[in-house]
């Protein structure tokens, strides 16, 4: 089985790229399951109702994980609370924000042609972002929950620093099938598969414009508060369009990764 993480979603640039080459990805690199970020479709600030719903349109994404800006944009939160829509924010965050952070979702294997359930679960890392509880008092109860029903597991650990994102790689290495980070906007080298066969990378990258950005943010923006102290308004940028993020390769039947490769796809539409 083929698994597809595909890194943070900025901006509608970014939502038009995953929406044209993920289902081209599908047939080309016989892709089963697809999960996005999407927690910066929004301008970067959070994802609307129309995005979420066009990103799992079919032939596009199965399932989306969010992170520090799951609320930012309200009109998403009945979505978050409806049990049949794939989308997951946090799961440590506080217990009674909207949503869930644990979801499982029906796929094939097209190597076997079976249906198989694959559980998708987000967390947050504690340092520089706001939190309910550490994802490392709370994240055992929640594997354990998922893998008695599947034992394929996804995790996307949404964290600022990279010692928590290698960190929860580690504690989940052999339960989990993979943890891919998120947050960053940078794709980081060290894709890997982890003792017990769980796929590994510190950070997908992000899915949307690289050429006149900082991390997504029109770079004259960032530039000239860095340059004068004063801020204005975040705008995305356009140029320099493309997709990032991981491919995991699993035996769906016991749930090991066997291998996993970043992917940095161009846009130019």
């Amino acid at each position: 089985m083929r698994i597809l993480f595909v890194g943070d979603v900025f901006g509608e640039s970014g939502r038009r790229c995953v929406e044209a080459l993920v289902p081209k990805l599908r047939a080309d690199r016989a892709i089963d399951f697809v999960v996005v970020n999407g927690e910066n479709a929004a301008r970067g600030l959070g994802i609307y109702e129309k995005q979420a719903k066009s990103l799992l349109s079919p032939g596009v994404a199965d399932a989306i994980t969010l992170g520090n800006h799951s609320f930012r944009q309200k009109e998403i939160f009945p979505l978050l609370d409806d049990i049949k829509v794939p989308i997951v924010r946090p799961a440590n965050l506080h217990k009674r924000s909207p949503g869930r952070g644990l979801c499982f979702v029906e796929a094939t294997d097209a190597a076997t042609g079976t249906t198989v359930e694959v559980a998708v679960l987000n967390l947050m890392g504690s340092i520089s972002l706001d939190v309910g509880e550490s994802a490392f008092e709370m994240v055992d109860a929640v594997v354990d929950k998922a893998l008695a029903r599947t034992p394929i597991l996804l995790v996307d650990m949404h964290a600022e620093a990279t010692s928590e994102k290698v960190a929860m790689g580690i504690h989940l290495a052999g339960r989990a099938t993979a943890v891919v980070g998120t947050h960053t906007h940078v794709q980081t080298s060290d894709a890997r598969v982890l003792k017990g066969g769980t796929g590994y990378i510190t950070d997908l990258g992000m899915s949307g414009p690289h050429g006149d950005s900082v991390i997504g943010v029109r770079s004259d923006i960032i530039l000239k508060r860095f340059l004068t102290g004063i801020g204005e308004r975040f705008v995305p940028g356009t140029e320099g369009v493309q997709l990032e993020g991981a491919i995991v390769d699993l035996d769906a039947a016991t749930g090991r990764a066997t291998g996993i490769e970043a992917i940095r796809i161009p846009f130019s539409g």
